[in-house]
């Protein structure tokens, strides 16, 4: 296995992929550094990449008319940074910032849906891990919005 395939696949989201798939995922990626307060995506974007953090942290955010930009979660090492490149009309649904300086591999969305349709077995292991992380995310939203509503009751 390549460095970069062997680097990737030692990030938690991928552990546990079988080499070959690495390989490919890994030539769909590139290594980036941002300085903190960089803007990754606005709402309503075209939804191009995704990333996994390597170092630092992302805030999602989304635009409240009359309030402005408002925290909806943040993002740390190993978590994944933009779900949208998985369904037409591939736009993002929300703003992500970094919060400060980040590391992460980003990845050409066309490239991995391309792969996932060529390769039932690459889109079954990818698209699994996906639907994980948005479960994820649709519980932590839940509980936040279930103190929410104990806080104003």
């Amino acid at each position: 296995m390549t460095q970069e395939a062997s680097i990737l696949g030692a990030e938690s989201f991928f552990r546990g992929l079988a080499p070959d798939i690495m390989e490919r995922l890994a030539s769909m990626s590139r290594h980036i550094s941002l300085p903190a307060q960089s803007r990754l995506f606005d709402e309503d974007m075209p939804a191009r990449n995704f990333w996994v953090i390597d170092a630092g942290q992302v805030a999602l955010d989304a635009l409240v008319p009359g309030v402005g930009r408002v925290v909806i979660e943040k993002l740390g090492r190993g978590d994944v940074v933009g779900l949208s490149w998985l369904q037409p009309p591939y736009q993002f649904r929300y703003g992500a910032i970094t919060t400060q300086p980040m590391q992460a591999f980003e990845f050409d969305a066309a490239q991995v849906r391309a792969a996932c349709r060529e390769d039932p077995v690459i889109g079954s292991a990818v698209f699994g891990r996906f639907l994980a992380v948005a479960a994820h995310r649709l519980q932590v939203t839940r509980a936040r919005l279930l103190r929410a509503l104990a806080a104003a009751a």
